[in-house]
């Protein structure tokens, strides 16, 4: 069975004239004569997926014969790498073919002259993964020497880790198909790259609009008028597909490419979509499997991910520091889950380092500019690549904004982030990363940052080494008017912990109106990385009984509540409490209902009824309402309880939370009062 076997590129389709290169390839380190090993293409050869699993090889050879199939005759015959980390040089049938450098692009070389139509031919692939990473694009993967950020990263994955196979097309034919949305949202925009002279025909797939044209080499554009547009978003991810034939003396190339109609904006601090207040909910997903490395083990997965960060509550992932297959793109667009992307990291600064950067940032738009989930791009992370100097170094500060300057001359149709979380240089949207161990101080730092009494807060760079970063690189990055996003939070060194962090840290985010959104870090466990949600198997872990959609649900219930400690948020030596709750809702329209209170036993998961009804409330849209005085007593006998709070609206449970109530008064050792 040929591993993933599905075609690889469903934003450029010309699966009707595909094979898939994928499966047994013959190997071999350079260091051996001999091609005595197996390994299966596309996982990386670190991975037992792979069969080989050799570790910090530096430079290796794959090899494997086909054979074109006779339909294909007269045609021009591709072959295409979906990526190959990091450095490759291909031969077919002892002719070089091409070299490419980027360890996350694709690339593709037309090897009809290297080949016969008859028989068997030979691939040779020669792939070159430095084990020091520092000045090229790599992202999580390891390097010796270590990258400063080492005890955040995993398992090299290096050679061929993404689909490889051939295509047939004409001499003549569709190179590149740009679609984007009109600024009416009544239309496509088109821009297609031909190669040659012919008559280029669109044709919006279902509906018999066609759009025709000669066309003599180059760019061409044109608007494909859509009548009745179905917008799309994550309620209704309705996609438009457009065919394009292109007929010429050569014969007719057909390829096929899809977009959705939408708008992502940034209408001073807010984000909106399709004219709709967006909040983002965002989860990081690091894009990484347990015996696979970085390429998923099959299509499945890739939905899975998606799947699971959906039922938490999330409405956008986080794709982080790597360009991800494309099918995870193609599934989000489908599923209606929205994407942050952003290529992967160097490790050191250098002008080489900042050439291997940018050099992802056109092929990511190429490849994936199409899509409609994408709603942000992402360029550095964290001054990684930068040496966690941008304040100090006006080079570094022009790197940032040139990779910035770069990403939207190529597309404005994004906002784009130009280093994430902290020392912002030219940005559209002001994100920040913190972390912090204490309830208390993360509240007083949350609000501080938001109200504009504190522009920086602290960062745990090493062991030893926490500096404070500002949220601005230079004097000119402004600090307000822009939409604002905490973009990577999440601590305990527990899964009790974790699901008590992510429900208190969370509520305090929700709190803040001039928060656009956030990026909870992360969605499962990798390696020795224990932040998930879920394990490395995507297996669900003990939260402690706090459920992440009812977090992350458009209505939450957010408590004037500064928690002690895990299972003792709230001490009262009577066992008598009074909660005041407010409401977060991010919804069209205003909701309202009683609040409704039951108890478990703490650390309980929430129970099927909502209780007893208390108090009236209610919430306009993006607005946290005033609060609502909750008041209850432990049950006759208890010590401790949780107290489950929920709104009620129209005999419907729209907003859940909880506080874990003790009557032990004694301190709490490391408590953060």
């Amino acid at each position: 069975m040929t591993p993933r076997a599905e075609y690889p590129r469903p934003h450029f389709d010309r699966s009707h004239t595909w094979s898939s290169l994928n499966g047994d390839w013959d190997f071999r380190a350079d260091t051996e004569q001999d091609w005595n090993r197996t390994i299966t293409v596309p996982f990386a050869w670190e991975t037992p997926a792979s069969g080989v699993e050799a570790h910090w090889l530096p430079l290796a050879w794959y090899r494997r014969s086909f054979t074109i199939p006779a339909a294909w005759s007269g045609q021009r015959v591709v072959l295409h790498f979906g990526a190959v980390h990091h450095e490759a040089t291909v031969w077919v049938n002892d002719v070089e073919v091409a070299a490419h450098r980027g360890g996350y692009t694709p690339f593709e070389a037309d090897i009809t002259d290297a080949v016969s139509h008859d028989g068997d031919q030979e691939v040779v692939v020669r792939v070159s993964a430095p084990p020091d990473k520092r000045e090229i694009a790599h992202g999580k993967q390891r390097s010796i020497p270590r990258d400063d950020f080492d005890g955040v990263c995993f398992t090299p994955s290096s050679g061929i880790w993404q689909s490889v196979w051939l295509e047939a097309r004409p001499a003549t034919y569709v190179a590149a198909l740009k679609l984007r949305p009109s600024d009416g949202l009544d239309a496509i925009k088109v821009e297609a790259e031909v190669a040659g002279e012919g008559t280029l025909r669109l044709t919006l797939r279902g509906t018999g609009t066609t759009v025709e044209l000669p066309v003599s080499g180059g760019l061409v554009e044109t608007e494909i008028p859509v009548a009745d547009a179905r917008l799309w978003s994550p309620e209704d991810p309705y996609l438009y597909h457009v065919d394009a034939t292109l007929t010429s003396a050569d014969g007719a190339d057909t390829v096929a490419a899809y977009t959705g109609l939408r708008r992502i904006e940034v209408i001073g601090e807010d984000l909106y979509l399709n004219g709709r207040r967006l909040f983002v909910r965002g989860v990081l997903d690091q894009g990484y499997w347990p015996r696979t490395g970085i390429t998923a083990p099959d299509d499945a997965a890739l939905v899975r991910d998606i799947e699971l960060a959906a039922a938490a509550g999330y409405n956008l992932v986080r794709k982080h520091l790597k360009l991800e297959d494309p099918r995870f793109v193609h599934h989000a667009d489908r599923l209606g889950m929205l994407v942050w992307a952003e290529p992967a990291a160097t490790g050191r600064f250098s002008a080489d380092s900042v050439a291997a950067f940018e050099e992802q940032v056109a092929p990511m738009v190429e490849r994936d500019g199409n899509s409609p989930a994408i709603v942000i791009w992402g360029l550095y992370n964290e001054e990684w690549g930068l040496d966690w100097d941008i304040p100090g170094d006006p080079a570094k500060q022009r790197a940032t904004a040139q990779a910035y300057d770069l990403l939207k001359s190529l597309d404005t149709s994004r906002p784009a982030v130009d280093n994430s979380g902290w020392t912002h240089v030219k940005t559209d949207l002001l994100d920040w990363h913190y972390y912090d161990e204490s309830a208390a101080s993360w509240g007083r730092t949350v609000a501080a940052l938001l109200d504009g009494t504190q522009d920086d807060f602290p960062v745990k760079l090493g062991p030893d080494f926490v500096v404070r970063k500002k949220l601005a690189g230079t004097p000119d990055q402004p600090l307000r008017g822009l939409p604002n996003l905490n973009s990577e939070y999440g601590t305990g060194f527990t899964s009790v912990e974790r699901g008590w962090h992510l429900r208190w840290q969370t509520q305090e985010l929700r709190r803040h109106d001039r928060v656009a959104g956030y990026v909870y870090t992360e969605l499962y466990d990798i390696e020795h990385e224990s932040a998930g949600l879920l394990d490395f198997e995507r297996r669900a872990k003990d939260l402690a009984g706090v459920d992440p959609a009812e977090v992350n649900a458009t209505t939450t219930l957010v408590l004037d509540v500064v928690p002690v400690a895990p299972g003792r948020d709230l001490l009262s030596e009577s066992g008598e409490v009074s909660v005041p709750v407010r409401v977060s809702h991010h919804g069209d329209e205003p909701v309202n209902g009683h609040l409704h209170t039951t108890w478990t036993p703490v650390l309980g998961a929430t129970p099927s009824e909502p209780g007893s009804r208390g108090p009236w409330t209610e919430a306009k849209p993006f607005l946290l309402s005033a609060a609502a005085e909750v008041r209850a007593g432990l049950p006759a006998g208890w010590t401790s309880g949780r107290l489950h709070i929920a709104l009620v609206s129209d005999g419907v449970v729209v907003g859940r939370s909880a506080v874990d109530v003790d009557t032990f008064t004694a301190p709490v050792i490391g408590d953060n009062r």
